[in-house]
C-alpha cells in the first residue's frame, strides 16, 4: 500500500502547482474563457455620436449604421417646456456605457432613444400647441378674441430672419404659412430654410404667393409651381390677393378683370397641388372685389382692428390674421398672428382630409 500512496500524493501536488502557474497556455485559456462575460471590453466599435441640444431638446447630429433618418431625430413635444422624447434621457434608469457592446449596434438608434419624426401625429392627429404670443399693439375685439379660438399660427416671410422654428412651434405656432413667391420671377431668399425648417419642428406649413396684377396669372402659377413642392402633408397654398405699391398696375383692373385672373392662377394651382388654394385678402381689397364672390372658395381674412364679423359681414372664414405687431420667442422683432376657425378636433380632421374646409367654416 505505501508504494500506490506516495505517486498518489505526489500526482496531487503536481496538479495544485499547474493551477497556479501560467506555464501551460492551453490551460490559461480554458480558464479565461470562462471569465469572458465579466473581463471582456471592446474597444474597436464606436457608439454613434448623439448630441442634443440643452435648450431646445433636439438632436442636431448621429452618426449611425441603422439608416434612420435624421429628421427623425428631432420632435417638438407635446408641451412647451417638457422633455422632447417619449422616454426618460438616455442615461436615466439605466446608465448608457460610453462604449457599446457589437450587438447593440446591430439594432436601429431608434430602438435605444425611441425618437419621433417630426412631423408624425398621436393617434393620428397633429399636436396642438397653447399659444404663448403677446402683442405690441394690443386690440379689444370685444367678446370674441383670438384667444377664443385654440389653434394658433403665423406668417413668415424674409422679414423674420433666421426663425428658431422649434421655439416658435413651442409658444403655440401650430402652423404657418411662408412666403414663397412675388408676380412671376421673384422668390423669397428665406423661402426653402423656412420650407424645411418649419416642417422638421412639427409645425403644419404651408406657402403662399403674392399676386402681381400687371402680370400674367399663368406665367404668375406657374412660378409658384417651380419654387414650391407638392407636398401631401403640406397646407393648401394660398393667393394674397391686395392693392400696394408693389402689386397695383398704373392703373386698377375692374373688379370683373381682377377675379378672371384670379380664377385663373387658382385652377392651375388646384390641378398641380390637388387641394383647393386659400385667399387671403385685406379688408379694402375685399369691398372692391370680392364681397359676394368666390363662395365656394376658403379665406383667410386680414382684420386687426376689429372682429372679422364687422370687417367682412356674411362672410366664412377659416383663417384670421389679427395682429402684424406679435411678438414670440424664437423670432426677432415683429410677426403676423392668426387663429384657425375650428376647435383642436376640427383642426385635426380637416388636416387629416377627413374634414372639408366647409364644415369647418360651419357652411355645411
Amino acid at each position: 500500500m505505501r508504494s500506490k500512496v506516495v505517486p498518489s500524493l505526489l500526482i496531487g501536488c503536481l496538479v495544485l502547482a499547474g493551477c497556479s502557474a501560467r506555464t501551460n497556455p492551453i490551460e490559461a485559456l480554458q480558464l479565461g474563457s470562462k471569465r469572458a462575460p465579466q473581463q471582456v471590453q471592446t474597444a474597436a466599435a464606436p457608439t454613434p455620436a448623439v448630441a442634443v441640444d440643452e435648450q431646445t431638446g433636439s438632436i442636431s447630429s448621429v452618426a449611425s449604421t441603422s439608416g434612420s433618418d435624421p429628421q427623425a431625430l428631432s420632435w417638438a413635444g407635446d408641451t412647451p417646456n417638457q422633455a422632447h422624447f417619449d422616454t426618460p434621457q438616455m442615461t436615466a434608469g439605466m446608465p448608457v456605457p460610453n462604449q457599446r457592446p457589437m450587438a447593440m449596434l446591430s439594432s436601429p438608434i431608434r430602438a435605444v432613444l425611441a425618437p419621433r419624426d417630426p412631423t408624425e401625429r398621436s393617434n393620428g392627429r397633429h399636436r396642438v400647441f397653447n399659444q404663448r404670443f403677446s402683442d405690441a399693439k394690443p386690440i379689444n375685439f370685444g367678446k370674441v378674441t383670438p384667444k377664443h379660438h385654440a389653434v394658433h399660427g403665423v406668417d413668415v416671410s424674409r422679414w423674420q430672419g433666421n426663425i428658431d422654428w422649434q421655439t416658435l412651434r413651442s409658444q403655440g405656432a401650430n402652423f404657418a404659412y411662408i412666403k414663397a413667391t412675388d408676380g412671376g420671377d421673384h422668390l423669397d431668399p428665406m423661402f426653402h430654410t423656412n420650407w424645411k425648417r418649419a416642417k422638421e419642428a412639427g409645425v403644419k406649413r404651408g406657402a403662399y404667393h403674392f399676386f402681381y396684377w400687371c402680370r400674367v396669372a399663368s406665367e404668375q402659377a406657374d412660378w409658384f409651381i417651380r419654387n414650391v413642392p407638392r407636398d401631401p402633408d403640406a397646407l393648401p397654398p394660398v393667393i394674397d390677393v391686395e392693392y400696394n405699391g408693389e402689386s397695383s398696375c398704373r392703373f386698377r383692373l375692374s373688379p370683373e378683370k381682377a377675379r378672371e385672373k384670379m380664377q385663373v392662377f387658382m385652377d392651375r394651382l388646384e390641378r398641380h397641388y390637388g387641394k383647393r388654394p386659400v385667399i387671403y385678402t385685406a379688408p379694402d381689397f375685399y369691398k372692391d372685389n370680392l364681397r359676394g364672390h368666390f363662395l365656394d372658395y376658403p379665406f383667410w381674412l386680414r382684420s386687426v382692428a376689429a372682429h372679422p364679423s364687422k370687417v367682412y359681414p356674411g362672410r366664412k372664414w377659416v383663417f384670421w390674421q389679427y395682429s402684424g405687431s406679435g411678438l414670440s420667442q424664437g423670432v426677432n422683432g415683429k410677426i403676423d398672428l392668426n387663429v384657425f376657425y375650428g376647435s383642436v378636433a376640427d383642426w385635426q380632421n380637416w388636416v387629416a382630409g377627413k374634414k372639408s374646409w366647409e364644415r369647418v367654416a360651419g357652411l355645411r
